[in-house]
């Protein structure tokens, strides 16, 4: 490839749109999804209205949809898909069993041992499973050990993050950064290429989420560190000598301060459950259903000069509310699930399930303002509600694992089917890693498989996917394709090369490293690495380096996602499950960054003699 040394129209118009693109990423108004196809629509719209030609080539327009079937992309999703059927059959349930059996006798080897099965599992499976099958483990041995569950949470999220970069099929970013570069001409990388530096960096990696970080991180209270049933549904009795009878419900609530919520009148006289009106009359004999705190309902019952009953009788001393089957959980909202971009009351999800939602968690939100409109906010991944029910309802919630539900327990799902999807992913890795077949076409034969063998139906497929994954991965691959062929990527390298000229080639590579490091935390990873890799190539070619260690650290660059809760999306499912802030994981997550960063520089300079 020609190396670019100045700029055409088209080539600066596209390192614009770029600039902009990463801005937009970044923004949490805008969904990704709306950001990523407005980049789709510029490149498109602005290469048909403004024709450009490379190399007496022209550049069709169309070209930039190619990543809609790009082998990279049915890769990612058919991975997803898979993944999806060992959450769903509970393949992984054994595993758990195990650590969590081991977490009651031998707590500090057993986070070692997490840890290092956590990045061994992600190393060949997407990370969110993973997470999905130790998040509840790990809160409910905290609740029972009366330990803080931040202390573990962080540090085995982490770790899945650092086994997904050892292989070809860790995540979707090595996926992308591998088919990019074989587009542009390099030689495929198998699925252990890269194996051996990232182990080796994953020693010091492990050791300090095992023996250091649990002492920088300070105990947190989780929603589950009470587990004490909180809100009841009872019945206020307006008696004949009640000082409210005859008064519309509307007074009787500011009687309360407006803090009562009547769900339904019980009219006694038609013996008829009416919906409450605030200018109906109350008559006496009338039952108002009312649901919240024992405090409250008995402040409720002294306010209103009424008699306060359960479903078991009159309430008073010497028979309280008590309800020993209602349990406290909280419900994560992962990618995937059926709550993601919409509400409580759009999906009825309370009322389909008989639950009662105590209160909304959201990172970097105050819980007392969401709670106001909790069953209209619109839900995103990382969201945490939590619930109270009966057990038998959130034992079926979670064996339907349409939701990531954690509670005292950890009890874990498992279907006949469990053992069928176990193998039918280890033959997807296995016939890939042996060269039989690509990755794509293993995966998809893979999926199919478990569609005859009902261990996902496409119900299941659906929730796998997002529209999210596809268009950033879409709009990443045609951001670099726009990049490549005006020569844009090489008059970046240029300027890069040019600006770190007389330094030593350590020094280079490990600031291309640094940048995609600092850049995946910011933005998108996927966006980071695909729109890196040609430039990375570039690099080496003015250089005369071996291109492969300019590629793998943009690789391994770009999936160094620790140093913000929003850099991956298992940061944002451990984040409110284990009450950890924004300054968390700066303090946590650049440490952890600087010693793959420093490691893997170092090997990459070993490894290919640079």
């Amino acid at each position: 490839m020609d190396l670019v040394t100045t700029l055409n129209n088209h080539s600066l118009s596209v390192m614009l749109l770029t600039l902009l693109a990463l801005f937009l990423f970044t923004r949490d108004n805008i969904p990704l999804e709306t950001s990523s196809l407005f980049i789709l629509v510029s490149l498109t719209v602005g290469f048909t209205v403004f024709p450009y030609t490379y190399n007496d080539t022209h550049l069709h327009a169309l070209d930039f949809f190619s990543g809609f079937g790009h082998e990279a992309l049915i890769a990612v999703c058919a991975l997803m898909i898979a993944g999806q059927g060992l959450v769903r059959t509970g393949a992984l349930e054994p595993v758990g069993r195990v650590l969590s059996r081991l977490w009651s006798i031998y707590p500090k080897l057993s986070l070692l041992l997490t840890l290092v099965v956590g990045a061994i599992l992600s190393a060949f499976i997407n990370n969110v499973p993973i997470v999905i099958l130790l998040l509840p483990i790990l809160t409910a041995v905290s609740i029972k050990t009366k330990t803080s569950a931040s202390k573990v949470l962080m540090p085995m999220g982490f770790a899945t993050l650092i086994g997904g970069m050892s292989t070809t099929i860790g995540t979707s970013t090595n996926l992308l950064v591998v088919s990019v570069a074989v587009d542009m001409g390099l030689k495929s990388f198998g699925m252990f290429d890269f194996f051996l530096p990232v182990l080796i960096a994953s020693f010091f990696a492990i050791a300090y989420l095992w023996l250091v970080v649990p002492y920088l991180l300070k105990d947190k209270q989780t929603p589950l560190s009470d587990t004490s049933p909180r809100i009841f549904t009872a019945k206020l009795l307006i008696s004949e000598e009640s000082t409210s009878k005859e008064m519309p419900l509307d007074e009787l609530v500011k009687k309360t301060d407006g803090m009562m919520n009547v769900l339904r009148v019980h009219r006694n006289s038609t013996d008829m459950y009416i919906l409450p009106n605030s200018k109906a009359i109350i008559q006496a004999n009338d039952m108002l259903v009312v649901e919240d705190t024992p405090e409250n309902l008995k402040s409720y019952e002294t306010i209103l000069d009424a008699v306060l009953y359960s479903s078991l009788g009159a309430v008073d001393d010497e028979h309280p509310l008590m309800e020993d089957e209602q349990q406290i959980a909280e419900v994560i909202v992962s990618q995937g699930s059926r709550l993601n971009n919409t509400t409580l009351s759009q999906t009825r999800f309370l009322q389909k399930n008989d639950l009662i939602a105590l209160a909304l968690h959201r990172s970097g939100k105050k819980t007392e303002k969401i709670l106001k409109d909790m069953a209209d906010i619109n839900l995103k991944v990382g969201d945490v509600l939590l619930i109270q029910g009966k057990k038998e309802n959130i034992d079926e919630l979670k064996k339907s694992r349409e939701v990531l539900v954690l509670d005292s327990t950890s009890d874990l799902a498992h279907s006949k089917q469990a053992p069928i999807a176990f193998f039918i992913m280890l033959g997807i890795v296995s016939v890939s890693a042996l060269g039989i077949l690509p990755i794509a076409i293993s995966a998809t034969l893979g999926v199919f498989l478990m569609f005859m063998t009902n261990c996902i139906n496409w119900k299941d497929a659906s929730n796998a996917l997002n529209t999210q994954v596809i268009l950033i991965v879409v709009a990443s691959l045609a951001l670099g394709q726009a990049l490549l062929k005006t020569g844009a990527a090489s008059y970046l390298a240029h300027l890069f090369v040019n600006l770190t000229q007389g330094s030593s080639t350590l020094f280079i590579l490990s600031g291309l490293m640094l940048l995609m490091a600092i850049m995946t935390n910011i933005v998108s990873n996927n966006a980071a690495a695909v729109i890196g890799t040609p430039i990375s190539i570039a690099i080496a070619q003015e250089l005369n380096l071996p291109p492969e260690a300019f590629v793998l650290a943009v690789l391994f660059g770009a999936n160094m996602s620790y140093a913000t809760p929003m850099a991956y999306k298992t940061n944002l499912l451990v984040m409110t499950a284990g009450g950890y802030s924004f300054n968390d994981f700066l303090k946590v997550g650049i440490p952890l960054t600087f010693i793959m960063w420093i490691s893997l520089s170092w090997l990459l300079m070993i490894f290919y003699s640079l």
